[in-house]
């Protein structure tokens, strides 16, 4: 084509590969203006005609309305500024669809009821402060009040297990997430985990040891997890001297005898502390946060009540 020649509305149809009617509907808005008129009245068009046309193909084809392309076109608003806005709405948009796949997803996986499904659609829409204001109304409940000597132990737990969703989420972290909301309004799981955090307070508070104080679930790994390795029949005569270590290390935390009342008031503990729900939700957590899968401390506790139970009757 030539610089002085002009073309007809169909002439430029087949050089850009666009429809007579889309130039037709471009020329009408004056996104793409006639040069002149044959003597017959119809449109004609120059070679810059045709190179317009391709950039608003381009732009309509990331999605830039017609307002704004013909601002582009009109320089009224540089393409690199008109990208980066476009760019971001994009993110919104991505960011959006994540979340409603995600929830989708969940609704298939679990077979939920419409009205769970309204719940988990919402939950997944919190914005950030809001998703902090549930989780620290959840972690206030339960650990909210304490003090004493466990007070700045338990500033750290609170830290350890607040979820952070990333701001552009894989759709399991968003799933998590909607379950782990839904864990963390659970009354009676509040309730439960309340009990445990009062229960580990009055524990610090009567110990007479000086220093930091081992966690019962980390004493209960460290001494229960090897015989569990090892096979050891909790009702054996092999766990003995680890029922034994375990009872002697939780009257040393509370300044108590070892005999059977404590053994039984360990099996009431550590089945506090096994909750299904409290490493569903740790679990969740390492999800939404990106870290590693926690170990699961529930075959451990449940060796260590059962070799306690047997030394109780």
């Amino acid at each position: 084509m030539h610089h002085d020649t002009l073309y007809s509305i169909g002439e430029l149809a087949q050089r850009t590969g666009l429809t007579v009617k889309t130039i037709r509907f471009y020329s009408d808005r004056g996104i793409v203006a006639p040069t002149d008129r044959s003597p017959a009245g119809y449109r004609l068009y120059n070679i810059d005609a045709a190179a317009r046309l391709d950039l608003v193909r381009t732009l309509r084809e990331l999605g830039l309305d017609l307002p704004t392309i013909r601002k582009v076109l009109d320089r009224e608003l540089s393409f690199p500024e008109v990208a980066a806005a476009h760019a971001e709405a994009l993110a919104v948009q991505i960011s959006t669809l994540r979340l409603r796949r995600a929830v989708l997803m969940a609704v298939a996986k679990r077979g939920s009821t419409p009205e769970e499904t309204d719940l988990m659609h919402r939950l997944a829409q919190l914005s950030e402060d809001e998703r902090r204001r549930l989780i620290g109304d959840f972690l206030d409940a339960v650990f909210g009040g304490l003090s004493g000597d466990a007070a700045p132990a338990f500033a750290g737990v609170m830290r350890s297990m607040t979820p952070e969703l990333p701001d552009n989420p894989e759709a399991e972290q968003v799933q998590a997430w909607v379950e782990l909301a839904e864990i963390s309004e659970d009354p009676d799981f509040r309730a439960s985990v309340r009990r445990t955090a009062e229960d580990q307070a009055a524990e610090q508070a009567r110990s007479d040891t000086t220093g930091p104080r081992r966690d019962i679930a980390a004493t209960v790994r460290d001494q229960a997890g090897p015989a569990l390795t090892a096979g050891i029949d909790p009702a054996s005569p092999q766990a003995d001297p680890i029922v034994a270590a375990l009872t002697d290390h939780y009257a040393h935390l509370l300044g108590i005898p070892a005999d059977i009342e404590l053994r039984r008031r360990l099996v009431t503990r550590l089945e506090s502390v096994n909750d299904p729900r409290r490493e569903r939700y740790l679990q969740l957590l390492a999800v939404v946060n990106g870290w590693p899968a926690p170990e699961s401390l529930a075959p451990v506790f449940e060796w260590s009540v059962q070799a306690l139970r047997f030394r109780t009757q």
